[in-house]
């Protein structure tokens, strides 16, 4: 049921679309009725920030060389050693003493044991800290030297352990 069109096809071809109205102009329309349509740009800063993922890298002075003599000298004796009372210290010398014993004896036990990479890395951690805490020993800092010891002491006991 189609409906037939108003206009047979054959006279379509003379028939003059109609164009609607023209809508009101520009032209036609004061200034000061237009709105002000231009945007805004805000100005940027002449310098851009940057911002930083990780605290910056403290800076290490270089170790003095071995022909430094004197200096070395004052650089030890510029270093902060909590003040212990002779009792405090003999006590702190005996148990870095006994806690790098213990350390070491546990160490020796891996030797000649195939360890794996996990083991060597915690090995080598326990080596870490009985150097350092020797290191305090020499500069009489026995409280450092005490507790790198006694660290090491403890995660050597936990090595043999596991093993």
């Amino acid at each position: 049921m189609r409906k037939r069109p108003a206009i047979p096809w054959a006279t379509a071809v003379q028939v003059k679309p109609i164009t609607p109205p023209q809508p009101a102009t520009a032209e036609g329309i004061p200034e000061d009725e237009l709105p002000d349509l231009r945007p805004e740009v805000p100005s940027f800063p002449l310098r851009l920030i940057t911002t930083h993922n990780a605290p910056p890298r403290p800076h290490v002075a270089a170790p003095p060389s071995a022909g430094a003599g004197k200096d070395a000298e004052r650089s030890d004796a510029g270093l902060l050693v909590p003040q212990l009372s002779p009792a405090e210290t003999a006590a702190a010398q005996q148990q870095t003493n006994e806690s790098l014993r213990a350390a070491e004896k546990n160490l020796e036990a891996t030797r000649g044991k195939r360890l794996n990479a996990a083991q060597v890395d915690r090995v080598s951690k326990i080596r870490g800290f009985i150097k350092d805490a020797r290191e305090a020993a020499t500069n009489a800092d026995w409280a450092l030297a005490r507790s790198l010891s006694k660290k090491a002491q403890v995660l050597s006991e936990e090595f043999v352990k596991a093993l």
